[in-house]
């Protein structure tokens, strides 16, 4: 069960009970629930449960701000930015760990040199999982898409959708599959 300062923080941020909301509980649940299954089939991570459950409840709590009106998001930013935009509103509340996840869960990580050389509207900088928790977060993400909230993606229909953001997150994305399955 996710800790009440998640539930603060989606209240505090979705506060309409709309179509926005329902899709960004749907898809943080169905994450959390297949990041915190990762975690309990792996005892020898030894992650943080709890964690890794409302950190997977948090990843996308910046997608309000993008725009993206297919997902009902009528913002102003590039989708893209989603992670970055989420995580400073994680990190004002005061949870920097947590913000981590929402800043590093995009494809299988963007590199410096991919933010830099496709020239991706993002501050330079790696925004690469780093721990244990980040990475099956991220793994677990890529299973579940917000346009088609009812399919959950098959590992190599997960890897696919990688492609547009190079080789090298459809390699990590493709080593977290032999860890995590």
């Amino acid at each position: 069960m996710q800790s009440q300062f998640v539930t603060d923080l989606i209240n505090k941020y979705y506060p309409a009970d709309d179509d926005l909301r329902r899709l960004l509980l749907r898809h943080s649940r169905d994450v959390a629930d297949r990041a915190v299954a990762i975690a309990d089939r792996h005892p020898e991570l030894q992650l943080d449960r709890q964690f890794v459950e409302d950190s997977a409840m948090l990843h996308d709590i910046g997608i309000f701000m993008t725009d993206a009106p297919s997902i009902f998001c009528h913002g102003s930013d590039p989708y893209i930015r989603h992670g970055i935009l989420g995580a400073r509103l994680v990190r004002q509340a005061g949870y920097e760990l947590h913000a981590g996840v929402c800043e590093r869960h995009t494809g299988a990580g963007i590199s410096r040199r991919q933010v830099e050389g496709q020239h991706l509207p993002l501050p330079p900088a790696d925004y690469v999982p780093l721990t244990m928790a980040e990475q099956v977060v991220c793994y677990a993400d890529k299973f579940f898409s917000k346009s088609h909230p009812d399919r959950v993606r098959t590992v190599e229909q997960a890897a696919k959708s990688l492609a547009k953001f190079g080789p090298d997150g459809v390699a990590r994305f493709m080593r977290w599959a032999e860890m995590f399955e």
